[in-house]
């Protein structure tokens, strides 16, 4: 289930996205408040826009400009909204992306040939563990895709490990849909209870929510932990509710596919100006064939790689590489800049830390300062000095460590009130 147009040559992927980008800057000089205004404030001639290197010369929309003028980006009625997902509210005020009835198809179609780039085909049983309810857009995609695609879905949901093994031994799914750090959880409860989960034929996993690959695309931590106990491939997705498109990896786990159909996209630095292939930037999407809710330059906050050469795999599309961090949490921290995910990437490496929480503070003179919080079955001055000595070799700084009780940092970190578990709060200024 490739689409020609991802097999095409890089100049004829361009030519026909800067014919979808013609279609999609009309339908919005004609539909969206937000956009009406801003090519008149900027005295746009959308014309003028005919290649995707003229994108430059429009604003690029912020989380903030969604947050604050939500309804001003729809293009449709509201009596037309079927579906209203949110945001998760990450870094801010949760914000509201109504789907049409063809967004919905869209939806369906997009994670239709982003799983199938993962090799899940008509006929596979998928168990679908994350929530499909609360407004959380990515379920819903997942089962819309995998019903077009023609697999069995057991939507269970991120319930307990036990609940998952039932459901594997019971319906044998060749592929899982889960949060990458659970699975942890989940081969910790089967080997406390001698479940030979090698043997209960489930053969890959797409992977959301955390990246499982490092910058120059190797396993990252949290990925090996997993595969030197399970033998299965791991298969990482990247989305957001506002993209309303996935980035997933296909069977050479080489980072995740762009679909040219559905989506234009640009990594920028901090000027707004394109970095060169390979360097990292903020990741700057402009959707295609969205009716409800089309966003042009969206800055989606995430610092990523973009890697443009041919896949193995026959696709011709630029391909995006895990989040590095999201650019509001980067952290200056003793002269040092880190991404919180660093910091996770080093946590998960000791097996004895059962759970952790990153706070993020202003000290007394405006400066960054980080509070690691972990609950650890050994909470000896040995493993500290061996966990500050991790970090001291890989961030070159080590900040500050706490040892919590588990069922404490537990409270925290899977909040009832969110749908994310939370592994970083950021208290600073």
């Amino acid at each position: 289930m490739i689409p020609p147009i991802e097999l095409a040559s890089a100049e004829e992927i361009k030519v026909f996205q800067e014919e979808k980008l013609k279609e999609l800057l009309t339908y919005l000089a004609e539909k969206s408040r937000f956009y009406k205004k801003m090519f008149s404030d900027n005295a746009i001639d959308i014309s003028q826009i005919k290649t995707l290197e003229d994108l430059q010369q429009i604003p690029v929309t912020t989380k903030t400009d969604l947050q604050q003028h939500n309804y001003n980006f729809l293009c449709v009625p509201k009596h037309e909204i079927i579906d209203y997902a949110t945001t998760s509210g990450t870094l801010g005020k949760p914000v509201v992306v109504g789907l049409t009835d063809n967004d919905l198809d869209r939806l369906a179609y997009n994670e239709a040939i982003s799983l199938a780039c993962a090799g899940i085909k008509k006929g596979d049983v998928v168990q679908l563990m994350t929530t499909i309810d609360r407004g959380f857009v990515a379920g819903l995609a997942y089962f819309l895709g995998l019903r077009k695609i023609g697999a069995g879905v057991i939507r269970i949901g991120p319930r307990n490990p036990q609940l998952q093994w039932d459901s594997i031994v019971e319906h044998k799914p060749k592929y899982l849909i889960a949060v990458p750090s659970f699975l942890l959880k989940m081969i910790a409860y089967a080997e406390a209870n001698q479940i030979d989960y090698n043997q209960l034929g489930v053969e890959g996993i797409i992977c959301i929510g955390e990246a499982l690959r490092t910058a120059d695309l190797e396993n990252n931590v949290l990925a090996n932990r997993i595969l030197e106990k399970w033998d299965v491939n791991l298969y990482s997705t990247y989305a957001s509710t506002e993209m309303s498109t996935a980035f997933t990896e296909c069977t050479y786990q080489n980072a995740g596919h762009l679909h040219p159909e559905l989506i234009i996209i640009e990594v920028l630095d901090n000027q707004n100006n394109p970095v060169k292939d390979g360097e990292e930037g903020e990741l700057t999407i402009t959707t295609l064939g969205v009716e409800a809710m089309p966003l042009l330059r969206f800055k989606t906050g995430d610092i990523v790689t973009v890697f443009s050469e041919k896949c193995k795999c026959g696709r011709n599309t630029k391909r995006v590489g895990p989040v590095l961090g999201r650019k509001k949490q980067l952290v200056k921290y003793k002269g040092t800049s880190i991404y919180p995910p660093a910091i996770f990437d080093i946590l998960n490496f000791f097996d004895s830390i059962k759970l952790y929480l990153v706070e993020l503070h202003t000290n007394d003179i405006g400066n960054d300062e980080i509070c690691v919080k972990i609950a650890s079955d050994d909470v000896s001055e040995e493993f500290l000095n061996k966990v500050k000595s991790y970090l001291q070799s890989k961030l070159r700084v080590i900040p500050t460590i706490e040892f919590c009780e588990l069922e404490t940092l537990a409270k925290l970190v899977f909040n009832p009130n969110k749908r994310k578990p939370t592994y970083l709060i950021d208290y600073r200024i």
